[in-house]
Parts: structure tokens; sequence; C-alpha cells
């Protein structure tokens, strides 16, 4: 059974960088953990989490809740983004 943080960090409604995380763990595999192969999937899966971090510092300053969108949410915006 997998702990609460590591059932969190699988939910798509809290961690919108599921995807990324993912990729680069399956990265890190298919290069037996040579992080040089893997660089795009990082600057992937970091830019993700910084976007996403400023979305929620945004939503916070306006008192927007939840801090985070939804997957759904997340969904829709990234799609008015581009």
């Amino acid at each position: 059974r997998m702990s609460r943080h590591a059932q969190q960090l699988r939910d798509h409604d809290i961690n919108p960088c599921v995807a990324e995380t993912d990729a680069s763990r399956k990265c890190m595999d298919d290069n037996n953990y040579n992080k040089d192969m893997c660089t795009a999937y990082f600057l992937k899966y970091k830019s993700c989490r910084k976007f996403w971090h400023d979305v929620m510092m945004q939503r916070k300053r306006n008192g927007v809740k939840p801090d985070m969108p939804s997957a759904e949410e997340r969904k829709k915006i990234l799609e008015s983004t581009g």
C-alpha cells in the first residue's frame, strides 16, 4: 500500500505534473540512470512545476480556492494558453 504522500503525488488533482514525473522516471529506467540522457525530461518537469506553482501563487493572491486548479480546470487553462 502506498503512503498517503505517494498517493497524493499520483493524484492528478493534486499533482499537475504526474505525466512529466512518469516520463522522467521511465527515461531514467530506460537509460540505466544516466541523467545526461534525460535532460529534456527533467526540463519539461521543471517547467511544468514552475508554471503550476505560478498559477497557484496567483490564485492564492486572488483568494481563489482551491489553490491548485483541478485536473479538469488545468486542462482548460492549458488549452487557453496554447
